[in-house]
């Protein structure tokens, strides 16, 4: 083994100009050197060093910073249970697609079983992701794919620098470029285009650029993102004689489609699927369709698809939804029309990614993020404030429990201009939509009311915090001067009476759609 203190230097150095510009760390011992490294290197303003106490909330921070610049981010650990607390976050990170360096501190090989203090085994710890086991010297561009890579890294005793050296000295910064491959030719005639959340992990504009090509109408999970996309599809899709009347012969799905059960029930009633996603070659190897793609096509052939229909139904399904009262649906559309152009916006799982999905209006000028890659609740927040390091202004729209299973992550509180809204309706509401609504239990089990005034909660960290009741006051809430952190908790109708709403504006749209193209 060599020297700690020099690995390190290696480590960071190679980072450094590989245009790693972002390392996330957590305080403690066997990590020592690095942090030690890290912090030389952001007194001399080579990086941003981001310093937060639970490693957890620390890799969803580094997450949403790398979902937010499209490059790696590096979080680093001491060994132990540390290491394990990133394992939400790398799951996340493998399949979603993001780039993510995690380093764990290790001590030497030769003291793995045998008793000694803070010693587990952290080689191959990430499901999916490859181990790099490091005593040594190690080329650190050569593991760098594109996807998440862990890095263990053994230090031996002494943890501390013997002396001081220059060792930054004559740095160059060779950025590594991360691209999608773009190949292939695909020759098709008509259809419907469905892009799911995650893109595939393709950027907006490598989309944008197949949309061009491809001249189909474009169902989108994610509306805001996709200004040119067919509005509320999720909505009245979910009735089946609609969705006959719509059917084209052939769909291709970019990326996992996995919002609502309308949408991929009507891609499966398509007679040709074709499935175009990097991570059939290794996550999702088992994927099916009649033409399975993990390269999006550069050159595209087919025949111009009218769209006509589609804007017929969705009108009708607008003037529908217009009539809304005020619910969880009406807060989230009222956010996403009225957040500003050239901000970013997070949303939180459950229900309301899904209620943007189907009710949003497409629009463009945000940048949209969310966790797809697994869809989980956890680390929401410390993901936002790692977005919002990126931007002058970020907003968010998270669910009350998603907020309370990230609630600590207020100890690291960002100084961003950030705003958070909070869908308060005392509980897993999505679950008042699922069949387990009539579950035996179904409160104790799935609704999990807090029984909190989340106001009192957050205030309680330091946080700016207010709350609304109604349109109007979310309207206020939404056009206020950002500035800093603040939260903005919206309390709406219990989740019984959303889950009537819902079922209700279904019915409305169904009825109003059928009557308006003549299926009723």
């Amino acid at each position: 083994m060599i020297n700690s203190t020099k690995l390190a230097h290696s480590v960071v150095r190679q980072l450094i100009e590989l245009g790693v510009s972002d390392f996330v760390v957590s305080p403690g011992s066997r990590n020592a050197p690095l942090l030690i490294a890290l912090g030389e290197a952001a007194d001399k303003k080579l990086i941003d060093l981001h310093v937060k106490i639970d490693e957890r909330g620390a890799a969803f921070f580094a997450l949403g910073i790398s979902k937010a610049s499209n490059n790696y981010v590096a979080v680093i650990c001491t060994s132990g249970t540390a290491a394990a607390n990133f394992q939400p976050a790398a799951l996340e990170s493998v399949h979603g697609g993001n780039h993510l360096v995690i380093i764990t501190a290790d001590r030497p090989e030769r003291l793995r079983k045998t008793g000694a203090n803070q010693t587990t085994n952290q080689v191959d710890l990430f499901q999916f992701i490859k181990t790099h086991d490091i005593s040594s010297d190690i080329e650190i561009r050569n593991v760098l794919n594109g996807g998440p890579v862990h890095l263990n890294i053994q230090f031996d005793e002494p943890l501390l620098p013997e002396g001081s050296i220059d060792w930054l000295a004559g740095l160059k910064i060779n950025q590594l470029k991360i691209n999608n491959k773009v190949d292939k030719k695909l020759e098709v005639s008509t259809g419907i285009l469905v892009i799911g959340h995650d893109r595939g992990g393709y950027s907006k504009q490598e989309i944008k650029s197949f949309v061009s090509k491809l001249k189909w109408p474009v169902i989108s999970e994610d509306p805001l993102t996709f200004e040119n996309s067919i509005p509320f599809a999720a909505l009245y899709l979910s009735d089946p004689k609609i969705s006959e009347y719509l059917k084209p012969d052939t769909v291709i799905s970019i990326g996992r489609t996995t919002l609502s059960r309308s949408i991929n029930t009507f891609i499966n009633s398509i007679n040709y699927k074709i499935v175009i996603d990097p991570r059939i070659k290794s996550l999702d190897s088992n994927r099916s369709a009649d033409l399975v793609l993990s390269e999006l096509p550069n050159e595209v052939v087919s025949q111009d698809c009218s769209n006509a229909k589609w804007v017929s139904i969705s009108e009708i399904t607008g003037n529908e939804i217009g009539k809304m009262t005020w619910s969880e649906q009406q807060a989230v559309i009222t956010i996403c029309n009225l957040i500003p152009d050239e901000s970013a916006l997070f949303i939180g799982s459950s229900r309301p990614i899904r209620d943007v999905e189907s009710f949003a209006k497409p629009r463009s000028g945000i940048e949209v993020f969310a966790n797809r890659g697994l869809a989980g609740i956890d680390g929401n927040i410390s993901t936002i404030f790692g977005v919002s390091e990126k931007f002058n202004k970020t907003f968010a729209i998270l669910g009350d429990l998603s907020l309370l299973h990230d609630i600590s992550a207020f100890t690291n509180a960002s100084k961003s201009n950030l705003r958070i809204f909070v869908i308060d309706n005392n509980g897993g509401g999505i679950f008042s939509t699922l069949p387990q609504a009539n579950a035996n239990n179904f409160e104790k089990l799935f609704g999990t009311p807090h029984n909190l005034d989340l106001s009192s909660v957050i205030s309680g960290f330091g946080v700016s915090v207010s709350k609304v009741t109604n349109l109007s006051g979310l309207e206020s809430a939404v056009s206020k001067e950002l500035k800093g952190l603040d939260v903005v908790v919206v309390s709406v109708p219990s989740r019984e009476e959303n889950a009537k709403k819902l079922k209700d504006i279904t019915q409305r749209v169904s009825s109003a759609v059928r009557i308006g193209i003549n299926l009723a």
